[in-house]
Formats: C-alpha cells, sequence, structure tokens
C-alpha cells in the first residue's frame, strides 16, 4: 500500500475512534494471522429511528485502493461522494461516506438508482416498499450485525 493511503487510512481510523456517530461501526478487517487489511473496512450503518429502517444494523465494506485518497473506495451503492465522476473529493471522510448512506436509505435518490428492482417497488407502491424495507431491517436486526 503506498504511504499515502496507508497514512490516510491510519488518520481516518484514529479519528474515527474519537468522534464517531452512535451505533456506527467502521474499522480496518483483522487478517486470519492477527494483521490488519487497512484497504478493507468493515462497516455497519444503523437505521434511523422513527423511519421504516429503524431497528436495522446494515452491513456495508468499504474498499480502498492503494491510490486512495486520490480515488474513492468502493461499495456496493450509489452516492454522488464516492463517485469519481461526480462529488468525489480526497478530502471526504469514512465519517461523511457512513452519513451519506445513512441519509440515503431514509431519502432515495429517483434519479440514480442502484437497484431496478427496489427503485420500482418505490415509485410504484410505497406500502409494499416499506414492507419490504420493515422486512430488512428483521433481517439485519441480529446480534451479529450490530457489532464488529
Amino acid at each position: 500500500m503506498s504511504g499515502v493511503a496507508q497514512q490516510r487510512l491510519q488518520q481516518e481510523r484514529k479519528a474515527w475512534r474519537k468522534d464517531h456517530p452512535f451505533g456506527f461501526v467502521a474499522k480496518p478487517r483483522t487478517l486470519p494471522d492477527g494483521s490488519v487489511d487497512m484497504l478493507h473496512w468493515d462497516c455497519r450503518i444503523p437505521g434511523k429511528a422513527n423511519t421504516i429502517w429503524e431497528g436495522g444494523v446494515y452491513p456495508l465494506e468499504l474498499k480502498f485502493s492503494s491510490d486512495y485518497p486520490s480515488n474513492p473506495p468502493i461499495a456496493m451503492v450509489c452516492l454522488s461522494i464516492i463517485n469519481p465522476d461526480q462529488g468525489w473529493r480526497p478530502s471526504v471522510t469514512v465519517k461523511q461516506i457512513l452519513m451519506g448512506i445513512s441519509e440515503l436509505l431514509n431519502n432515495p435518490n429517483n434519479s440514480d438508482p442502484a437497484q431496478t428492482y427496489g427503485y420500482e417497488v418505490f415509485r410504484k407502491d410505497k406500502a409494499k416498499y416499506a414492507r419490504l424495507v420493515k422486512e430488512q431491517a428483521r433481517k439485519y436486526s441480529d446480534e451479529k450485525y450490530s457489532t464488529l
């Protein structure tokens, strides 16, 4: 890993430990030999209270490249601030990414859907969408998802 990426990710980890939103988790992956892989972070995003996402703790993997922060991490979500052609800036932090995803859960971007099925249900049948999201919240409420 490049020195710049390593240094930045170590700073990110230190900042996260000092100040992170309640219920959120973000940490580099520990390998079987006990070493830490700073390029792969396991994260958890809690569903916001008083929303259909409440009760769920949603797993997310962030994959960083050796040229981070010049390029954003990869995550299986459409979010402009981690899109290199839209909103990515090297100053964007892991905390900002996770907070952005949390906001996106409750306020989906209809102009840039990540999943066709979810988008179609959201657009055509809000009650069904809410029911499906609540099922996901129950699925991801297991204790195994709440901590790492």
